[in-house]
């Protein structure tokens, strides 16, 4: 039985949430300050966007705007937003067509169709901007206007996306009696932190509200370049964007998201996804400024299953990094 459940779940929507605030004591030892991390890969779907699909359907399900057996989703992602669309619309008896690109990783699309989604992979980006989320968005478009019964939740300028994470700072809050110092947390469509910095702000918390952001992502008005991890930054700003939203940014390096990643396991047990990381070595580089006796929460968006081809593989990493074993910690032995 899941925690906020007297009973047994009345169905998969009811098992989104309430996802568990870990202490992390080992994490940086020397802070002087407790350290909690927001577990979102204890939703059904294995990520914080279980929270955002659910919120973009369940009320239209109820109000019969999207009709089982009739309706069609179409939408676009780059993983974990397809796999919880998927997975509610598998449960709501919806058809669902997901877009991606050709940077979507071989695991994510096996998810995908494991849950009878229709997937269409966009394979050559947008000629003006040489990204493909302006081609998927297009391709997604041109679907919902010619597919009958198509309905496009559009997670980039739903309000409903960060709507969702209103009741995740909440989870926060309430686990913490009020006492946040620091909400780290990773951008993409900027929902997450969106939902999160608009409760704080409505409830008159003094949390400050650090945005993780990668290398390269034009969320926060810097050119953008390559990027290798999915699913953290983009190449556009999303229209949820809202800068002033948070109070400090942290860029994160690819490079430096996958050591952080790693740390994280060997220091906590805790298999982490790349954004994750990202917000581990923002915690890191924004140390020095975090007096003692603070607390900070970090949001991990998901695990880490869905990176060992990636984050997780010595040759990936070798591949795109070069020799960089001498950054990973040794690793811990045993005397007997």
């Amino acid at each position: 039985m899941r925690r906020g459940h007297r009973g047994p779940a009345q169905g998969l929507h009811e098992t989104i949430g309430n996802t568990p605030l870990v202490l992390l004591d080992r994490l940086l030892p020397d802070l002087g300050s407790r350290v909690h991390a927001k577990m979102e890969h204890f939703n059904p779907g294995g990520s914080i966007k279980d929270r955002t699909a659910l919120r973009l359907l369940a009320d239209k399900v109820a109000t019969g705007e999207l009709v089982p057996g009739r309706s069609v989703v179409v939408e676009s992602s780059s993983g974990n937003l397809g796999v919880g669309l998927a997975q509610l619309c598998r449960s709501f008896g919806l058809r669902f067509r997901c877009v991606v690109d050709a940077r979507t990783t071989a695991r994510n699309i096996a998810l995908l169709r494991a849950y009878r989604a229709e997937v269409e992979v966009v394979t050559e980006p947008d000629p003006q901007t040489g990204e493909f989320l302006p081609a998927r968005l297009s391709r997604v478009r041109e679907l919902t206007a010619t597919v009958p019964h198509a309905y496009w939740p559009d997670q980039y300028s739903n309000p409903l996306n960060p709507l969702a994470h209103h009741r995740t700072m909440a989870e926060i809050d309430d686990a913490l009696g009020g006492r946040i110092d620091y909400l780290f947390c990773a951008v993409s469509t900027f929902g997450t932190l969106r939902g999160c910095a608009e409760y704080i702000r409505e409830r008159g918390l003094s949390t400050t509200v650090v945005g993780v952001d990668a290398a390269g992502s034009a969320i926060f008005g810097i050119p953008p370049g390559p990027r290798l991890l999915p699913g953290h930054g983009a190449a556009i700003r999303p229209p949820l964007a809202d800068p002033t939203l948070a109070d400090e940014v942290v860029h994160v390096p690819d490079l430096d998201a996958v050591v952080a990643c790693r740390r994280l396991v060997r220091r906590e047990a805790v298999l982490a996804g790349a954004s994750s990381g990202a917000v581990v070595a923002a915690l890191e580089r924004f140390a020095d400024r975090i007096p003692a006796g603070s607390s900070c929460v970090l949001v991990f968006p998901d695990g880490g299953d869905r990176y060992l081809d990636t984050v997780y593989s010595d040759a990936w990493v070798t591949r795109h990094f070069g020799a960089v074993s001498h950054l990973w910690e040794p690793r811990l032995t045993t005397s007997v």
